[in-house]
């Protein structure tokens, strides 16, 4: 991990951003630097509106994701190293992501999933989700072993986000130029 990160100047990365495909190593310092990020991935999180939002979204490797599976601050939830296990149930919904704004894709996830992690303390925790917040626990998941909801997508999926995909591509290649 990087000794220091200007956790302000983090913003959410777009696909298809190369950070996006890698497989994340797992937190070993619990210090001001993770709590800074945290709140910060917190903040990004919630001014995209969004529910959830991994370490790899904002440039980083490492193996933590923050949700809310209600969108509200109160229900905020940092989840370091975490690992899911007795996946139950199943169930297919549209999801969307912040790295990939504008794309929908119908995805087959389980409706009930159990969670362990750390706080930001390195106190390990258990957790019980079912229905969106298993959802949003799995999906943020991806991201930290590379997978993205676009993995998912069906022939007819890819069909109907082909042009946002394609404007995504563009727009990433444009900004490399721009930065080169």
């Amino acid at each position: 991990m990087p000794k220091t990160i200007d956790v302000e100047k983090l913003s959410i990365v777009h696909y298809p951003h190369p950070v996006l495909r890698k497989a994340c190593q797992p937190v070993e310092q619990f210090d001001d630097q993770l709590r800074r990020l945290a709140a910060r991935m917190l903040e990004l999180m919630h001014l995209g509106r969004g529910v959830g939002l991994a370490a790899p979204q904002v440039g980083l490797t490492w193996r933590l994701f923050v949700c809310s599976h209600t969108g509200e601050p109160g229900d905020d939830l940092v989840l370091v190293n975490p690992e899911l296990f007795d996946l139950t149930g199943v169930g297919e919904r549209e999801e969307g992501c912040l790295s990939l704004p504008g794309v929908s894709v119908p995805v087959r996830r389980a409706s009930s999933v159990r969670i362990q992690a750390c706080d930001l303390e390195g106190n390990p925790f258990e957790r019980e989700g079912t229905d969106l917040a298993a959802r949003v626990w799995q999906h943020e998941h991806d991201h930290l072993d590379g997978r993205l909801i676009v993995d998912y997508m069906s022939e007819a999926s890819k069909i109907i986000n082909r042009r946002i995909l394609k404007q995504l591509q563009a727009d990433y290649e444009n900004g490399q130029k721009k930065s080169a």
